[in-house]
């Protein structure tokens, strides 16, 4: 195992975010910020307690959520993807690193900035709901895995995107859609007995209600199910990376 290769993409990926820590953290707390303002405070003080939860409450593993699965999608697409677009991916292929520590560098630097994100929200989020965390050590597990999850899906959307377009069409057509229409601000039980068939297609419900479930105790569906999901969304990523380095799929592209 290159350790040092590892570390070398790591550190580089690390200093990126901090040399852009407005764009990188700042921004992202902030408008997160404006979600607790405008539902936790003004609307939440308006709206009765959803499952014995305030609703100001109910709202942080969802929007926690929602900054996770876009920030780690944008980190690591963006990570490959410019180094392919300034031709210095030449650089990392022709040193003496496997496929695997290409992607452990990548991927672990995008799955901690995302992380550092997620834990800032959950501190910020303090200065306007009170909340608890009833499974301390089942919240850092969803959150690790979430984050460690997308990244991957994000490194793949980096190998695959041609232009700077393509790499916020999944992002923004997708993900963000998935996760409003995944039970952020609301709970399944809430819809329709059809809607809530519906919405049991959507993989995103499965990531929101287990992480809920890690702070409250409440889920809309079994924890079991929604730590599956995540394990088989897992392996369908690394499946896909695998397949990428086993064919060369626009690496050098």
């Amino acid at each position: 195992m290159n350790w040092h290769g590892i570390r070398a993409i790591y550190k580089f990926e690390m200093a990126r975010t901090w040399r852009t820590l407005m764009q990188s953290i700042a921004s992202p707390v902030l408008s997160t910020s404006l979600y607790f303002i405008v539902f936790g405070a003004a609307i939440g003080s308006r709206m009765g307690d959803i499952e014995g939860v305030s609703y100001g409450a109910f709202i942080i593993p969802g929007l926690i959520m929602l900054s996770l699965l876009s920030e780690s999608i944008s980190n690591a697409s963006f990570g490959i993807f410019f180094p392919k677009f300034s031709g210095t991916i030449y650089e990392v292929l022709s040193a003496p690193i496997s496929a695997f520590e290409i992607v452990a560098g990548y991927v672990g630097a995008a799955a901690t900035k995302s992380i550092l994100l997620g834990l800032l929200i959950l501190l910020t989020a303090r200065f306007f709901v009170d909340y608890q965390i009833l499974h301390p050590f089942w919240m850092l597990g969803f959150l690790v895995l979430t984050a460690l999850t997308f990244s991957m899906f994000g490194f793949i959307i980096g190998i695959w995107a041609d232009d700077f377009q393509k790499l916020q069409v999944i992002p923004l057509m997708v993900v963000t859609p998935l996760t409003f229409l995944g039970g952020a601000f609301y709970s399944i039980n809430m819809l329709p007995e059809f809607w809530q068939k519906v919405t049991l297609f959507n993989p995103v419900v499965y990531l929101i209600s287990g992480f809920r479930w890690s702070f409250y105790g409440i889920a809309d569906v079994n924890v079991a199910v929604s730590l599956a999901m995540i394990f088989l969304f897992l392996l369908l990523c690394m499946t896909g990376i695998w397949w990428i380095f086993r064919t060369g799929y626009r690496i050098k592209t």
